[in-house]
């Protein structure tokens, strides 16, 4: 085997909360798993100024300094976290084979994919300088509606996600205006009709974002379009939350694993495992429902705990 080659009982590709602890649980069970960071080290929550919904922190902690500790933690166990992403696979045999960066390639005998799904955004220059700015646009509500509470929001969507969001919101804003590019829902009946039915969600037809509005730190309102009329008009609201959808960070899985209509790896039910023998999934590359940082970490178990029962059954 050339020295270039690499061989590890275990690599995790991508971070984030998923394979944070996936790395955690494997280097504890002596598997000395090796981390690819990927392109966003940290994965979404890096973007997230404020998380008050995981356990264990009482009074929240921002994004980036939950993932420098969870970090922090694989690495205490023993974990080699390393910069990289993976830009190239080959599942076709019994042992797994990677290229990092293009160059160097690693054999494995188990991997676990993290790489998450990304948020789509309309791509306006005004939401993406507030998204940075952790300033009010928001792409979960379930993550971030609680900091808009008696406040008034808009919310772009027409899917069943985006109406379940819509309603999310209702409970805790005083007012969210819905934006729908066309002049119907791509939503189930019985969702549109949920929103339709909610007292305080005011749905806009045919309209379309044409800036996000802020003071400079902070999002003031919502520049929108008619698009069968042309007339503009500004919506004052403190969020602006978009629900057009995910895409799971998964292309270069494709030839190998199976994945959903949109991309999502489809997991073996209860398990962390693929259709592929010793790799396994955690997080948002297979979870298209929750999308939460503790459900990500939860399935990171999981797929450690498949990982070493697999590498077991290999030495019998």
């Amino acid at each position: 085997m050339s020295e270039t080659i690499e061989s590890l009982k275990c690599l995790i590709i991508g971070s984030g909360p998923a394979g944070y602890t996936a790395a955690i649980y494997a280097a504890r069970a002596n598997m000395n798993p090796v981390l690819y960071q990927g392109t966003q080290p940290g994965g979404q929550l890096t973007t997230t100024n404020e998380v008050e919904n995981f356990p264990g922190y009482p009074e929240g902690v921002t994004g980036p300094e939950m993932m420098l500790e969870l970090k922090a933690q694989a690495e205490r166990f023993g974990s080699d976290v390393r910069d990289g992403w993976i830009t190239k696979v080959d599942f076709s045999g019994d042992i797994h084979k990677v290229w990092v960066n293009g160059t160097k390639e690693i054999h494995c005998e188990t991997v676990i994919i993290s790489t998450g799904a990304s948020a789509k955004y309309l791509g306006l220059e005004s939401e993406q300088k507030y998204l940075k700015l952790g300033g009010g646009v928001s792409a979960c509500a379930v993550c971030d509606g609680f900091f808009y509470r008696n406040q008034e929001v808009v919310i772009v969507g027409a899917g069943d996600s985006a109406c379940e969001e819509a309603h999310y919101l209702s409970k805790l804003c005083s007012k969210v205006t819905m934006l729908v590019r066309r002049d119907v829902f791509r939503a189930s009946k019985i969702m549109a009709n949920r929103v339709i039915n909610t007292e305080n969600i005011d749905i806009m037809f045919n309209t379309e974002t044409v800036e996000v509005i802020g003071d400079g730190q902070l999002v003031t309102g919502v520049k929108v379009r008619n698009n069968k009329t042309g007339s503009e008009v500004d919506i004052e609201a403190t969020g602006f939350f978009v629900a057009i959808g995910h895409k799971p960070n998964t292309d270069i899985f494709k030839d190998f694993l199976k994945l959903d209509e949109t991309g999502y790896i489809i997991n073996e039910p209860g398990t962390s495992k693929t259709n592929i023998p010793g790799v396994f999934v955690s997080g948002d590359a297979a979870d298209h429902v929750y999308r939460q940082a503790v459900t990500a970490a939860g399935t990171g178990c999981m797929a450690a705990l498949d990982a070493e029962r697999y590498l077991a059954a290999k030495e019998v």
